[in-house]
């Protein structure tokens, strides 16, 4: 029987927004300045980053929404990627070069999920409701 591993992706709305338009069935391509796609291996990690990154503008302002994505691929898939501790021991994340996206992309079994939402403080829009957007409904403004 094959073993599913479950990985996590913390994204902003953006992100999001992109993931949706797949039918949350793969995760947008990287730009050129982001050679790497790292997933993390804990859903703690993913919470952190998702309401502390995810919530603040480039100005350091939290007017944004930060979300936590989780997906199962095959375990023996993924060892062949490089396991990165950045941080204590709970900040683990795999390192998947941009180039090999679409083909990790294609391994992932199901749809994303979406696990966690985090609003910031200063955060003026739309809230969103789990059940709706892992249903596929539309994202308000």
């Amino acid at each position: 029987m094959m073993q599913l591993q479950t990985l996590y992706r913390p994204v902003g709305l953006e992100e999001l927004e992109l993931i949706r338009a797949s039918g949350m069935r793969c995760f947008p391509p990287r730009l050129p300045e982001q050679p790497i796609f790292y997933p993390v291996l804990n859903r703690d990690y993913a919470q952190q980053i998702a309401s502390q990154w995810n919530t603040k503008d480039s100005a350091g302002r939290a007017t944004r929404v930060g979300f936590v994505t989780e997906f199962d691929l095959p375990a023996e898939y993924i060892e062949r990627f490089e396991e990165h501790m950045v941080g204590s021991s709970l900040h683990r994340e795999l390192w998947v070069p941009a180039e090999e996206l679409a083909i990790f992309n294609s391994h992932i079994l199901g749809r994303i999920r979406v696990t966690d939402v985090f609003y910031g403080c200063d955060y003026q829009g739309h809230r969103f409701d789990l059940e709706a957007l892992n249903a596929g409904s539309e994202i308000q403004p």
